[in-house]
Order: C-alpha cells, then structure tokens, then sequence
C-alpha cells in the first residue's frame, strides 16, 4: 500500500553503499561520464513505459530518468520526485538501487506508482506518499536528499482542447483529438494556474524544498515548452526564474531530442509562419544547491 500522510519523518536511507570516492558525484565509468557531457539526449521507451495519456497526460520514458539518477547519485542515495505523477522515477530508482521518494496530489497516481514497484530483494526503497509536495518537510529531514528529480505540471496550459496540429491529415483525429488533458481540478494541483501563478508557486514550493538538498546537490527538472494561440509558453523561462528567486543555481541546459518517438509530423506554419515543433525537443534544467561560503 502507498505510505499514508503522517507527521513523524520518513525512516528512509541518504547512505551511499558504493565503495567510489568521496570526490566523485556517481558511480559512472570515465567512458559513461562522457556520453553524459553532450548535451543533447535521446530516450527510447520500453514496455514498462506508460505512453496512454488517458492514464496519465504527461510522461517520460524511464530511460530519461534512470540516466540523471546514474549521473548525479551513487548507490543508496535518497531522490525525491515532488510530482511523482504515473511513478516513472520512482521505478528508475529502484532500477539503480537509489532510495525515492516521490509526492503526488493523486490517489490514483500513487496506486499507479504503487502497482509499478516490484518487490526485489535490495537494500533500497521507494515510497510515493499522496500528499502535497508542500508538505515535503514534514516526511524528510534537511539536508537528506541527494537529487530532486521531477517533470512537473506546465501549469494549465494542458487545460484546453487538443488539436493535434503536429499530426498529418487524418491522423489529427486520433482518440486524443479535442480531449482536455488536465491533470486535475485540485487548487492545489500546480496544473490548474495561470503561468504568473505557477512561477510563483514554484518558487514558493522549491523555496521549502532547498533546506532538504544537501549543498552541492543536483535539483533536474523537465519541462517542455508549448505553442498556443500563435505565441510559444517558454515554460522553461518560468521555471529558471522560479528556482532562481527560490536559491539554486542554473548550471546545464540539455535538450531532450525527441525526434526518434515522433512519428508522421505534419508541416506546420510553412510557408508563411516558422515553428519549431515542440513536440520535437523538450528541457532537462539541471540546478544544484550553491554550497555556503563556509563550504
């Protein structure tokens, strides 16, 4: 069963049980290391992947997660997903033998999460709490997380009927066609504000999160941007001002390559109006906790 809300703090494990170096931030060969430095990625789904927006509107393939796991923790260290959603980092986790927790507004998603955690036999755990990610302080000490990890919501911009304008001919009548893909009608669901309202509530939630990133700890976020009513959302915009104001610094901007799970594009504003498909590219913001003048 998903943990229940309670006020006493988790009893989950921050230890890394790896023998690597205590200068070394992961457990990655010199060779892994440097496939890691392009910074542009490409993912590729599996079976274990949930792809049916019915199920969740939003999702990334464990792969994306799994490589910034294995890129900023070692073994045993604690990850904290704080829009856990459908659990995919959660299952990453528990394939790199990492402790994660992950909050969600959403029973459903934590059953989802839940059904999606196997059972084996590792030192590790992963717990997905239904609470607010808000109230992350109450379930988690400072200074205990070694990665923040997460795709949040894009604020409401899902909360409109989907056209399908990506898609060729009559492709764009696929059963997604005008469906309204939001994640919920919870005020407190980050998927229900305007974007001037998300930035703040972003600041404000990452604002509380900090205390609970050691120094010098990585905080990733990904986040697409969106194309509506003839203006590109720069959701990534937001999201760098949000963390920036909330303390953490900016330190790599990758771009997640889609182009190889997109399939059939359409032409789209030729041949009067240039846009580049958002379907096509996504960010992966990588911030850190600035260590102290004392560190």
């Amino acid at each position: 069963m998903a943990t229940q809300i309670k006020k006493s703090k988790l009893e989950i494990s921050n230890g890394k049980y790896c023998d690597c170096p205590t200068n070394h931030i992961n457990c990655l060969t010199a060779k892994e290391w440097i496939l890691s430095q392009i910074g542009v990625w490409k993912f590729s789904y599996e079976s274990r992947d949930i792809r049916d927006k019915d199920i969740h509107p939003a999702t990334f393939p464990i792969s994306l997660p799994r490589r910034c796991i294995e890129l900023f923790t070692h073994a045993g260290e604690l990850v904290l997903d704080p829009f856990a959603g459908s659990g995919s980092t959660l299952v990453a986790a528990q394939d790199c033998d990492r402790n994660c927790v992950g909050f969600d507004l959403k029973s459903e998603y934590i059953a989802l999460s839940q059904s999606r955690l196997s059972n084996p036999e590792q030192e590790s755990q992963q717990i997905p709490i239904c609470d607010d990610a808000r109230n992350a302080n109450k379930h988690l000490d400072e200074n205990s997380i070694n990665l923040i990890l997460t795709s949040p919501p894009y604020a409401n911009l899902l909360n409109r009927p989907r056209k399908n304008k990506s898609r060729r001919g009559q492709l764009r009548q696929n059963d997604q066609y005008m469906k309204i893909e939001q994640y919920s009608q919870d005020k407190n669901d980050l998927g229900t504000l305007d974007l001037d309202q998300y930035q703040c509530a972003m600041t404000e939630i990452f604002t509380d999160l900090l205390p609970l990133l050691k120094e010098k700890a990585h905080c990733v976020i990904n986040v697409p941007d969106v194309w509506m009513d003839n203006k590109r959302i720069t959701i990534h915009i937001s999201v760098v001002k949000a963390l920036t104001d909330a303390g953490y610094e900016l330190r790599n901007t990758i771009i997640w390559d889609r182009t190889n799970i997109v399939n059939r594009i359409g032409i789209f504003g030729w041949p009067s109006n240039y846009i580049t498909m958002g379907t096509t590219f996504e960010y992966i913001l990588d911030f850190w906790r600035p260590p102290s003048h004392a560190s």
